[in-house]
């Protein structure tokens, strides 16, 4: 089922912040009241598409930022392996220089929450336990409100990079609509003209274009 709509999936977690630091119980509570969140999954630590989307994030991470949005990273990889890529070069394949946090979802539980995990998990009749797929995350993504709620989510399969500038477009229909109350018609950017959320705002909006 979709997360949208509800509250966020709370959890306390390891995690690697400010490039290097490894703190043990991060969660995105402390965010609640004080700034929107972005929080992103990627397959695994030392891949090809994962670290592109990485410093994608970080390039723009003053015009999320200047939002007052964190953006918050996650795979299933342990604490010391984002530590460890977080100190490999981008020219070599690394993340160095990302500073936002990347959490370490080694228990799963915050894939299988986030309804993110990629591989599904039994036990045979001896009582061990089977694994059908890789369990890593897909490449999910959540735009996660003052409150603690969704307000959008995409999910993309593994070989599926995302675009970090749809998910600022997104941030700003979100304040924009909070802010003014109207509605973002479709490719709407931040400047455009919203729409009433009414049959006769959508009568108006349509009269001018």
């Amino acid at each position: 089922m979709p997360l949208v709509g509800k509250q966020a999936p709370s959890f306390t977690a390891q995690a690697v912040i400010n490039g290097g630091e490894i703190i043990p119980n991060f969660s995105l509570d402390q965010y609640l009241g004080k700034k929107y969140v972005v929080f992103f999954f990627y397959p695994k630590d030392f891949t090809f598409v994962c670290p592109t989307e990485l410093h994608a994030f970080q390039e723009k991470l003053a015009d999320f930022e200047s939002r007052n949005c964190a953006v918050v990273a996650c795979s299933t990889d342990t604490e010391q392996s984002h530590w460890g890529w977080l100190q490999v070069p981008k020219a070599q394949g690394g993340i160095q220089g990302i500073t936002y946090p990347i959490v370490a979802d080694t228990t799963k539980t915050i894939s299988i929450n986030y309804d993110v995990l990629f591989g599904e998990y039994d036990t045979d009749d001896n009582g061990s336990l089977i694994a059908n797929g890789p369990m890593i995350a897909f490449r999910g993504l959540y735009l996660i409100d003052l409150k603690g709620k969704i307000r959008h989510q995409l999910i993309n399969d593994l070989p599926l990079g995302r675009n970090v500038d749809e998910a600022i477009r997104v941030l700003d229909a979100l304040q924009f609509n909070e802010e003014n109350g109207e509605v973002c018609p479709a490719n709407w950017v931040k400047g455009s003209e919203g729409m009433k959320g009414t049959h006769s705002g959508v009568a108006d909006y349509l009269a001018k274009h």
